[in-house]
């Protein structure tokens, strides 16, 4: 009878380290009694979009407890039950909540095709036009552009002087190649240098920029297509949300739709 209850009392204490194992790993910490789960700590690193290394596991725990510390404090003292506190906390909690009704507002219902086509017809005007096939060196000194230059004149290669001389890394690993360009996308000083350029040419004289001195090369040019409503769309509905004035118009726009389907008394 004294064996059967020493195997009882061992049972219950495996069961019991055993129940409380289990606990700890659901929980990330307990503060004061108050358990955080693991689940809330995995939430908070994958918002943060850091790797989940016990570094980082460890840093998100102290977050997660230094928070829990204040909430508990605040109760203690009594700070949950002043009319201003619980005003901010609504505050901040409505304003959580319109941020969020208004982004599934806007991706479900906001966005019209009116919105969208208006949207496409002026950034039309930034799309299309010329692309130019270019190669540059970049240096530093004016006269060792006019030295590349002559050299370059004379037969020497383009791309393995850039290889050897440009101060543009990235494109001098290529033989100073910067393959399809749009003016838009350069400074003005080598847009305009490289738009007077016929493909096979090569600007006559070095281009001051911001940046140095630049001997210029276009090998090809062509036309740009304009794509389509549809292939630029994502892009369309990200320049759309994060126009204020677009956003201003939309909001009342909702409120408009909640107001003329409640019942207001």
């Amino acid at each position: 009878m004294k064996n059967i209850f020493n195997l009882f009392k061992i049972a219950s204490i495996v069961t019991l380290i055993t129940y409380s194992s289990l606990n700890h790993a659901q929980n990330a910490v307990i503060v004061n009694g108050t358990p955080i789960p693991s689940a809330k700590l995995d939430r908070l690193i994958q918002s943060s979009g850091q790797e989940s290394t016990p570094e980082i596991r460890e840093k998100a725990r102290d977050v997660l407890i230094t928070k829990e510390l204040i909430s508990q404090e605040a109760t203690k003292r009594g700070l949950t039950k002043d009319i201003q506190v619980q005003e901010a906390l609504e505050q901040a909690r409505l304003s959580v909540l319109v941020s969020a009704v208004f982004e599934d507002w806007v991706s479900k219902e906001g966005i019209s095709n009116s919105d969208l086509q208006t949207a496409y017809d002026s950034m039309k005007g930034q799309l299309g036009g010329k692309e130019y096939k270019t190669s540059h060196i970049l240096v530093k000194d004016e006269k060792l552009a006019r030295s590349l230059l002559t050299q370059i004149k004379s037969g020497a290669n383009f791309g393995e002087l850039a290889k050897k001389n440009s101060l543009d890394k990235g494109s001098a690993i290529n033989g100073g190649s910067l393959d399809w360009v749009s003016p838009a996308s350069l400074v003005p000083e080598f847009s305009k240098a490289m738009v007077a350029l016929s493909a096979g040419q090569m600007a006559p004289a070095p281009v001051k920029s911001q940046f140095g001195w630049h001997i210029i090369q276009v090998s090809e040019i062509r036309e740009q297509p304009i794509p389509s409503l549809q292939d630029v769309k994502p892009q369309l509905q990200q320049m759309l949300t994060q126009d204020q004035n677009w956003q201003k118009a939309k909001f009342m726009e909702m409120m408009e739709s909640f107001k003329s389907k409640a019942k207001i008394q």
